[in-house]
């Protein structure tokens, strides 16, 4: 069987933990059965050995195979990546949603997404990686009582993403902890109302006014300063027509919405300006993590 996966921004400048949309990356893996436990792995991180002797999806598909069957068996994981690891594109999120789902299929157990994203979220707490993961498309998500409630939209063609990859990661733990402790209201007003247009401004497309509602207070200035140049990489990218530019994530990406006809435009600017760093222009993916028998 194979299990796909797309990657995902989350944040979008002011939905702290809260907004996230899916994209035309993938992370893919096969899985046949074998006489021996084998892994083989291509694309990102295929450079790392740790990765295949410490691998986060055989770990957790490991426990939920053996839960639901209670049989030991061998299988090959041919593993082939898109997803850039800790920058900020949900790689791990994608581990975690691929795992879950290829154990329950393995069994020919069906897992309805819902039932899926909620044991994804005992492994990712934060519902605006793993929602669109499960899900594709743009989402708006929370969590109450260890449940994610969730709306989601359809992602148009008429829109692309493009995503500048810095050279070198920004660590999640050290970036949530150059945050403030505290936020002033004026802060919290700031970003409550710009998040809530921002999400409106998704569901009813109107693409015009993200340049306002994607502005930030929270966390995108405290954890750019980190990697200084991604400011310059923002403006640069709003100045050639983005919608949007926001830190993807945690960072180091830096994700850019645009109009199809400006898309092309935009990536050949920032490709001339930083040759060091990768700038792709993808599709945006409406169809979250899909599992092929």
């Amino acid at each position: 069987m194979k299990i796909s996966v797309p990657a995902t921004s989350a944040n979008l400048g002011p939905g702290f933990d809260t907004l996230g949309l899916a994209i035309s990356l993938h992370n893919q893996v096969i899985i046949k059965p074998s006489k021996f436990h084998s892994v083989s792995l291509r694309g990102e991180g295929s450079n790392n050995p740790v990765l295949k002797d410490n691998n986060m999806f055989i770990a957790i598909f490991n426990d939920f195979y053996h839960n639901l069957s209670h049989k030991k068996r061998h299988f090959r994981f041919e593993f082939y990546n898109e997803i850039p690891l800790s920058r900020g594109l949900g790689s791990s999120s994608a581990v975690i949603v691929s795992a879950i789902a290829s154990a329950y299929a393995i069994e020919g157990i069906e897992l309805e997404k819902e039932k899926l994203l909620n044991l994804a979220l005992a492994y990712e707490n934060h519902p605006d990686n793993i929602t669109p993961a499960v899900m594709g498309g743009f989402n708006v998500a929370t969590v109450q009582d260890n449940e994610v409630s969730y709306i989601r939209k359809d992602m148009p063609k008429s829109l692309k993403a493009i995503v500048v990859i810095p050279n070198r990661p920004m660590s999640t733990q050290l970036s949530r902890k150059s945050l403030p402790y505290k936020y002033s209201k004026e802060d919290a007003i700031f970003n409550i109302s710009h998040s809530s247009l921002l999400a409106a401004a998704f569901i009813s497309q109107d693409w015009e006014m993200l340049r306002i509602a994607s502005l930030d207070k929270f966390h995108q200035k405290y954890r750019m300063k980190q990697m200084p140049e991604l400011f310059d990489v923002q403006k640069t990218s709003l100045k050639n027509g983005s919608l949007m530019s926001t830190l993807s994530g945690s960072g180091s990406t830096l994700f850019s919405l645009a109009y199809n006809a400006d898309a092309q435009r935009i990536e050949k600017e920032l490709k001339k300006k930083y040759p060091h760093f990768r700038v792709l222009t993808k599709d945006f993916d409406n169809h979250g993590v899909i599992v092929e028998n």
